[in-house]
């Protein structure tokens, strides 16, 4: 039987990232301002992604993470 260091249970989180630079850093972005306020974040998954075109030129870029992080005990 596992014990309660072995055992891993998350918490899933979703966040929004944005940036006018790359997907990139909105990812950056989005995992750094929250983990001013989540603790033990260990992974993420990118779900969507999307952009905003203006004048035919890619302006803005948004990027959906579920974002895993550890339970504390």
């Amino acid at each position: 039987m596992p014990t309660a260091e072995t055992d891993h249970v998350y918490k899933i989180l979703e966040l929004v990232g944005s940036s006018d630079t790359s997907i990139e850093d909105a990812i950056k972005s989005a995992v750094s301002r929250a983990a001013k306020t989540i603790r033990d974040m260990k992974w993420f998954e990118v779900v969507q992604t999307r952009g905003h075109i203006e004048n035919g030129t890619v302006r803005h870029y948004q990027v959906t993470l579920r974002v895993g992080f550890t339970l504390e005990g």
